[in-house]
């Protein structure tokens, strides 16, 4: 099975698309190298206001330089505890730089993001990397939010051995994240075999819950290394739902 694209949109001003949340009739984009949350119409991509999530002196050139951007890879909507919608993003972690993330509060009805609200994630970062093969840099380039789990995906470019997701409780997870509680959440861990092409496996590199089910993306780069790009060799996208923990 093949995808076939149909249409072909130019975007100038976004640098890059790492992460997308559809709400309602709005496209919430991240981009791993860009500071803002682009706001889109999700039907036609007509560019709309963007909220600044850090200030930066280092965008000037459309882009932020790769050895001190934040990597913004994950990005999901999700509802709190408390009732309260919003967007929640996170950087991949594979540097100490890329340990920051953000909640996007999403008021009323109208999805209109007006603040932002930074989060550490190095604490839950920290409790992750013993659980990653040896030998392996976290790199977390995609988050989904069930009603009762937050699922984080671990991209392990070279490696079919690094292709696994971390299932956290969402309630405990948010009340660490805001610094409600101090106790880290329960983890899990589930490996996945993903296709290859020319030897070279597959990396998850994005997430979404619908309909009850995961669907993920997943794409072949030529690199043995989690921070330097290599070309893309092609691209996958499936569904499953997760096993009982």
């Amino acid at each position: 099975m093949r995808a076939t694209i149909v249409q072909e949109i130019s975007l100038p001003n976004l640098p890059s698309a790492s992460g997308i949340e559809v709400i309602g009739d709005v496209a919430y984009v991240i981009g791993d190298d860009a500071p803002f949350l682009y706001r889109l119409d999700a039907a036609s991509l007509a560019a709309g206001e963007r909220l600044t999530l850090f200030e930066t002196a280092h965008f000037s050139t459309g882009r932020i330089p790769k050895n001190i951007k934040l990597d913004l890879e994950c990005l999901t909507a999700l509802t709190t505890p408390a009732g309260e919608s919003g967007l929640l993003v996170l950087g991949s972690g594979a540097t100490a730089a890329r340990e920051q993330g953000f909640w996007v509060p999403l008021p009323g009805t109208t999805g209109a993001a007006a603040s932002v609200y930074p989060l550490s994630l190095s604490g839950l970062y920290a409790a992750l990397r013993p659980l990653l093969p040896a030998g392996t840099v976290l790199n977390m380039e995609a988050v989904a939010a069930t009603a009762t789990e937050l699922v984080l995906f671990q991209r392990t470019v070279g490696s079919e051995a690094g292709n696994l997701v971390f299932r956290l409780p969402l309630v405990d997870t948010l009340e660490y994240l805001h610094h409600h509680s101090a106790q880290l959440p329960a983890v899990r861990r589930q490996f996945y075999q993903l296709p290859t092409i020319d030897g070279k496996p597959a990396g998850f590199s994005g997430a979404t819950w619908f309909a009850e089910k995961l669907f993920v993306t997943a794409s072949v780069e030529d690199t043995q290394d989690a921070v330097l790009d290599g070309a893309v060799l092609g691209s996958f996208v499936g569904g499953t739902r997760p096993k009982p923990g």
